[in-house]
């Protein structure tokens, strides 16, 4: 197996070459990469340079390394710089060569890259950079016979000055293409309603899942795509040792082509849950397809990474957490890295709705971490005895507020110390009762159900008993697109360990007829627990907590008026979504196929709060935990070109490497198929309510979340108001608009550079408040009793004689100071009264513009 594994390593070299001489690899080449006059350590990325010493000529290949005699470009050598993070790059030549450290002080062109070849740009000033070893610290320098050279650790003098000018004839570094053109739409203020997709459950970073060897491929390598998408090591050299995979598949003999990059002839596919499904450039695509906020959970299932053979990870899920959530900032560096530096690239981790939201009208995904494990804060129970505390609980809190985790699952596969599962199925909830089991000393207990919500029966192909031996539960898995990795490794290992049909899931309670309800529910522990996410402002997840369970939470949630509540991938009971409605909360479909999700739509969406913001979430459950959307059979095939549901971005099919991928036919293969999955719902959407309510899932999302934050929920404001000359209640002139939102609450409206807020009694009336760069620039109400300054709201128009001056259809009073009282006047009437800072109140145009939605 090592031969086989190090001579496909071996070939990566010539799988870059190749991949260099594929168009549809073509990576896009930042602009000001090229013509950037104040050149950056970051503004380099991508670009394509001639390298001469501060004293010499232009680095050229001589031997088997490099000089400085080289001309000017583009006869010196041309080199792309590859960035591998935030200010390091591998310097590509011409000839798909890496500039490299070698051995003593030599630098030499390497075929492949390395540590060695890892750069890391420092600025010097005057346009003049030192490139360092990432590794060594060993910069290059000019020795004064020209050879380039590696200098000593640290240092820094002339002859390690270096700068970049543009050149041509750079090889082309591999890379998937996008297949997209146009710009992705933001807002037209920080602070506006937000339109857009919200995928409420997903994996970017679950190949550290499982102890870290269970997934195959990664979002992103520092060198790139030919590393990045490769098979797991055991998959090789036919995927005959693929034990997860082909276990899920209902055929532990199957096997499959591992080449990933540049060939993809067996993956990624919509069914296939070990192989990587988000690579950054997938991601991106999704992005351009109208995606713009998207819930990362953290995940790791501890007892099937201690079964799993293969592994390089803790297996404890606290430090799953940590490292995961690392590896998001790393690959939101790296995708930083490839846009021209800090904060470029289009991925963005946020922490509240109030920085989310500025992201996404800036155009670019918000990207919310979430944890959804069984052994939160090592809160697991034995014999319903919990093992952990109050104190572990409360220190857990602050860890993850401290990573970036704004979301969390109390409860997931097993019953712990917060509360009850909601079971699994059948072949499926006798492999999962069998590490419940293992877990806490007890298999699950039912109760006779109180209502008619119930868990999911507990049920297998004997009829409720086992042994089930690991083939059969294998079939009983095959075919069952809410099976995934967890459930796949349970049926495979039993709690043996191995993969034998001869070794037999242990025998399970035989549970009578249907309904089955958990007998446990929201404990002690778990209460407090969800009582410290709502003062810390974070969102509760209810998938997967039993009936008893999340019952209990809602209550708790009614009680404190508290709205952050979600279900994001049908993992509880859809008896639930009408009360998590109701309470301001949210609820998204899984992303499965396009008649499924159609009909859950139509059939759900109707239990939405006429109090609240209404839009439709989404969970791919992308990376492990279940499969992707499947070939459409509803009559509507997509076709290609189309445009994103905004209309702002053409789709062409999808090509990574030599494989060219068709929704119709490969159904989701990977999440860079949403936008053409999204056009197959616009098809199938009729009426097109769905597509609709889908772009507005993010702004839902965003205001569950204000609430969640202390934001009170849509009010109107009373008829009686007084305006004074520095605004209105809470509502001053010069406010930020986020801190007007968090004093004022949510308004009826956010539209472009304002909001507006229904008033008592009216149809019609408005409270507005408008904002320029400086912060609140008016604020005017047409409620029939508001007054400013001694003018009410349909008072005649003469009133204003000798106190204001006509500017067209708004007046302006005389009185001088900072801000000046405005008035809207129409049929000889006061139609709008309110206050505007000076600047404003003198500029005509600018003072009608900010009025006109009172006009």
């Amino acid at each position: 197996m090592r031969d086989v594994i190090g001579t496909s390593r071996a070939g990566l070299a010539a799988l870059m070459a190749l991949g260099a001489a594929l168009a549809c690899a073509l990576a896009a080449v930042p602009a000001d990469a090229q013509n950037d006059e104040r050149q950056t350590r970051y503004s380099l990325a991508g670009g394509c340079w001639a390298i001469q010493p501060a004293s010499g000529g232009f680095l050229q290949r001589a031997g088997a390394g490099y000089n400085d005699l080289g001309t000017a470009p583009p006869r010196s050598e041309a080199f792309r710089l590859q960035a591998t993070t935030l200010g390091r790059y591998l310097l590509y030549g011409s000839k798909a060569e890496f500039l490299a450290a070698g051995d003593g002080d030599a630098i030499v062109a390497a075929s492949t890259p390395s540590p060695a070849a890892d750069w890391a740009v420092v600025g010097k000033g005057d346009g003049q950079f030192e490139i360092r070893n990432s590794a060594t610290d060993r910069p290059l320098l000019r020795r004064a016979d020209g050879v380039v050279a590696q200098g000593s650790p640290g240092q820094s003098d002339r002859t390690t000055l270096f700068g970049f000018e543009n050149s041509s004839g750079c090889a082309v570094y591999p890379e998937i293409s996008l297949n997209a053109t146009g710009k992705p739409r933001g807002g037209s203020t920080p602070f506006t309603e937000a339109t857009g997709m919200a995928d409420m459950h997903n994996h970017v970073s679950a190949f550290e899942f499982l102890g870290g060897r269970a997934h195959c491929g990664k979002p992103w390598d520092a060198y790139g795509v030919a590393y990045a998408l490769v098979d797991c090591p055991d998959h090789y050299p036919n995927g005959a040792g693929a034990i997860l995979e082909n276990l899920f598949y209902g055929n532990p003999a199957r096997t499959h082509d591992p080449v990933g990059w540049p060939t993809f002839k067996s993956w990624p596919a919509y069914d296939s849950l070990t192989h990587e499904q988000t690579y950054y450039r997938w991601l991106e695509r999704a992005w351009m397809g109208g995606e713009r906020l998207m819930v990362n959970n953290l995940v790791e299932n501890g007892v099937l990474c201690r079964l799993y053979p293969y592994k390089q990870n803790s297996c404890d899920e606290m430090d799953a957490v940590r490292l995961q959530a690392a590896r998001m900032h790393q690959l939101q560096d790296y995708i930083d890295a490839q846009a021209g530096g800090p904060g470029e690239g289009f991925f963005r981790i946020v922490t509240n709705p109030f920085e989310a939201r500025r992201v996404i009208n800036d155009g670019k995904l918000a990207v919310v971490l979430g944890i959804e494990e069984s052994e939160l804060f090592g809160c697991t129970e034995f014999q319903d005895v919990p093992q952990c505390t109050l104190q572990d609980v409360e220190d857990g809190i602050r860890e993850v507020k401290k990573l970036g985790v704004s979301s969390l699952y109390p409860v997931h596969k097993f019953d712990n110390a917060f509360g009850g599962t909601r079971f699994d199925e059948g072949a499926v909830g006798g492999v999962i009762n069998t590490g419940q089991f293992t877990l806490s000393g007890h298999f699950w207990e039912i109760e006779p159900c109180a209502g008619d919500e119930a868990d999911n029966t507990i049920a297998t192909s004997t009829g409720g008993l086992l042994p089930l031996s690991a083939s059969q539960a294998a079939d009983e898995l095959s075919g069952d697109e809410e099976a995934g990795l967890i459930e796949g490794g349970f049926a495979a290992y039993g709690d043996g360990g191995t993969e034998s049909d001869a070794d037999p899931v242990p025998g399970l309670p035989v549970y009578p007829d249907p309904p089955h309800c958990n007998k446990r529910g929201l404990t002690d522990l778990g209460a407090k627990l969800v009582d410290l996410m709502i003062d810390n402002h974070m969102l509760i997840e209810v998938d997967h907590m039993s009936v008893k369970t999340r019952d209990a939470v809602l209550d708790i949630l009614r009680k404190r008026g508290y709205s952050g509540v979600l279900s994001g991938h049908e993992w509880s009971d859809k008896h639930s979504y009408a009360p998590i409605l109701g309470l301001g909360g949210m609820v998204g479909g899984r992303a499965n196929n396009v008649e499924d999700f159609v009909a859950d739509y139509e059939k759900y969406s109707k239990q939405r709060s006429s109090k609240y913001f209404f839009g439709w979430g989404y969970g791919p459950d992308a990376n492990g935990l279940g499969q992707l959307p499947e070939p459409s059979e509803d009559g509507h095939p997509v076709s290609y070109p189309f445009k994103s549901l905004d209309g702002g971005v053409t789709f062409d099919r999808q090509v990574s490497g030599e494989r060219t991928f068709d929704v119709n036919t490969d159904g989701t293969a990977h999440y860079g198929l949403l936008p053409d999955w999204f056009e197959d719902l616009r098809l199938a959407d009729g009426d097109g309510d769905l597509t609709r309510d889908l772009q507005r899932g993010a702004e839902a999302y965003l205001q569950t979340w204000e609430r969640a934050y202390g934001v009170a929920p849509e009010s109107c404001r009373p008829a009686k108001q007084r305006i004074r000359r520095r605004g209105y209640g809470v509502f001053k002139l010069k406010q930020d608009a986020f801190d007007a939102l968090r004093r004022g609450g949510q308004p009826s409206l956010r539209e472009d550079d304002h909001y507006l807020y229904c008033v008592d009694g009216s149809a019609k009336a408005r409270l507005m408040v408008a904002f320029d760069k400086r912060g609140a620039a008016v604020i005017a109400s047409s409620a029939k009793k508001a007054k400013a300054g001694g003018i009410r709201v349909g008072a005649k128009a003469r009133m204003l004689r000798g106190r204001a001056t006509r500017r067209g259809g708004v007046w302006v009073s005389t009185k001088r100071g900072k801000s000046r009282y405005v008035y809207v006047v129409r049929g000889g009437k006061v139609r709008a009264v309110g206050t505007a800072t000076k600047k404003v109140a003198r500029k005509k145009r600018a003072l009608k513009g900010y009025l006109r939605p009172l006009r």
